[in-house]
């Protein structure tokens, strides 16, 4: 699939006459639980012709691709990265950690990673988790049956901003990474049997609610909300972002 993945790549650079910097995995096979019908969440950052950047045409800075079975791929125009990384986007954080790498052509993304302790709004990634969580729980985890994989799209972000509460750095991506944060035998042990069922299950696979995870996740937004507030706003400025939008533009 990697290589049909690249094929793709190089399909789009020629189509929109574009570069491809760098081209990740972001969904659920990056994250770690994958069932075996997911699909392939292609996730790249590119740069147009130099003249598109000095010119007063508005130009779309969205490359996606018609989503099917196997895949999603979807683009950002450097640019638009880069203003999203100064503003600490989440996914793009993630995009930068993840370990399947389709192409990384240029050290554009190593960069970005050498600068992401200095950028990163500790206190913007802990609102954004807990969004993702809070959303996930209230909509999709009340009933008595649930859908198996709604329960990780809650407990990675979740773990994730106990990740900046306690270690105030960028949490990684990848689940079993975060887990070892909870200590508690009893949560590993549900966690174990849901990724043993999300290996075999398909992605629209329900389960009967499971009530020491609503529990945890439930105490885990309420503690980590008061905290949130508490943290400090970061403001950066664009000099360096500058830099290297210039760098990978005119090179």
């Amino acid at each position: 699939m990697k290589q049909d993945i690249e094929t793709e790549l190089k399909a789009i650079e020629i189509k929109h006459s574009v570069r491809v910097l760098f081209a990740c995995e972001s969904g659920s096979r990056a994250w770690g639980f994958a069932s075996p019908d997911s699909d392939y969440d292609v996730r790249f950052i590119y740069t147009q012709p130099k003249e598109h950047y000095l010119s007063i045409r508005e130009r779309r800075d969205v490359i996606e691709l018609p989503v099917n079975e196997i895949l999603d791929v979807t683009g950002w125009d450097i640019r638009k990265a880069l203003q999203l990384f100064l503003k600490s986007n989440g996914p793009l954080y993630e995009w930068l950690q993840s370990p399947i790498i389709y192409k990384e052509a240029t050290d554009f993304a190593g960069e970005l990673r050498r600068l992401m302790p200095a950028y990163f709004s500790l206190r913007a990634g802990c609102h954004h988790y807990l969004s993702m969580t809070r959303n996930t729980f209230e909509y999709d985890l009340q009933g008595e049956q649930v859908k198996l994989k709604k329960y990780f799209y809650a407990l990675r972000p979740a773990l994730a901003c106990r990740w900046i509460l306690q270690k105030k750095t960028v949490p990684p991506m990848e689940f079993q990474k975060l887990r070892k944060l909870e200590g508690d035998a009893d949560w590993q042990a549900a966690v174990d049997g849901l990724l043993e069922q999300k290996k075999k299950a398909p992605e629209k696979a329900t389960i009967a609610s499971i009530p020491i995870l609503q529990q945890w996740i439930a105490l885990t937004l309420a503690e980590c909300k008061t905290q949130a507030d508490a943290l400090p706003a970061l403001t950066k400025d664009t000099d360096q972002l500058d830099e290297l939008f210039r760098k990978y533009i005119f090179a």
